[in-house]
């Protein structure tokens, strides 16, 4: 978590309200319609498209923001149904490789009518916008689609959110050696190692009680996937600062934008997914 969360300015009440209504939605669509989580995650992608799409304007890039903003949910909602529908959610793949293979070439296309002038790097926007969003977190419709993809996406969540509560705990008491104090002040080694301990020994009960896999596999999983949700909060706390910004936007009272709050998920999700993938019949 970067140190903008954790700011004192932060609207407490506000911060909780929007939690617990964000934390109800997902357990809610979780239990009981799994389609709607899967389009709770679209629009999530699509309003941080809209975000780090703004972020990138400030800083004198110019993405493809609507190819990309469409493709994105249709990549996430056509990638759960295809893996839904067949019952194999490897058999979404091709359909996320050709759905971000054509936005790459729409965006791509949609850039040429302003001619040749620092083509090359709006180009680049576009790539990174579209390897951000979409292909990072279209690996959650693979987690989700299947017989135990609530199950699954429960132990995905569960390593960012345990080693991010867990660094939060044990870098206030033991926190002394700053990770890095030019992007996420806040941000200490050690609170880094709680996290990371907090989320494999949780994600190895989760996954054990869960998904009836060998504990070790649990302890992997919130290793790798707690290291990357690091890293995702690292990116985006970068992006921020680069642009110039404190908040990706403030459409969630009292966390920000919606990039403050899908930072660690999106790097998280892949490994997440790459470890049950591999581990888990």
């Amino acid at each position: 978590m970067s140190a903008a969360k954790r700011s004192p300015g932060r609207n407490l009440p506000a911060a909780i309200t929007t939690g617990v209504i964000l934390g109800a939605v997902v357990v809610a669509t979780l239990l009981w319609w799994n389609w709607g989580f899967a389009l709770f995650v679209a629009l999530a992608l699509a309003l941080g498209v809209w975000e780090v799409c703004n972020a990138l304007e400030k800083l004198g890039m110019h993405p493809a923001r609507w190819p990309i903003l469409v493709g994105t949910p249709i990549v996430m909602i056509g990638s759960y149904a295809v893996g839904q529908g067949s019952g194999e959610p490897e058999s979404a793949l091709g359909f996320i490789v050709g759905g971000l293979a054509l936005m790459v070439i729409v965006a791509l296309f949609w850039r040429i009518p302003r001619g040749t002038q620092d083509f090359v790097r709006d180009a680049a926007a576009s790539l990174f916008v579209i390897g951000y969003l979409p292909l990072l977190g279209s690996t959650v419709a693979l987690m989700l689609a299947g017989s135990s993809g609530v199950a699954r996406i429960f132990c995905f969540l569960l390593a960012p959110i345990a080693s991010d509560t867990g660094a939060y705990v044990v870098g206030v008491l033991f926190g002394k050696h700053k990770m890095a104090p030019r992007i996420s002040p806040a941000k200490s080694w050690e609170g880094f190692a709680g996290g990371i301990v907090t989320a494999m020994v949780l994600c190895a009960l989760a996954v054990h009680g869960l998904l009836h896999a060998p504990a070790w596999v649990g302890l992997l999983l919130g290793l790798v996937a707690g290291c990357c949700g690091v890293v995702g909060d690292l990116v985006e706390s970068a992006i921020k600062r680069d642009a110039g910004i404190k908040d990706m936007s403030h459409v969630l009272p009292g966390h920000g934008g919606v990039m403050d709050r899908l930072d660690s998920l999106l790097a998280a999700a892949p490994a997440a997914w790459l470890v049950m993938y591999v581990l888990i019949v």
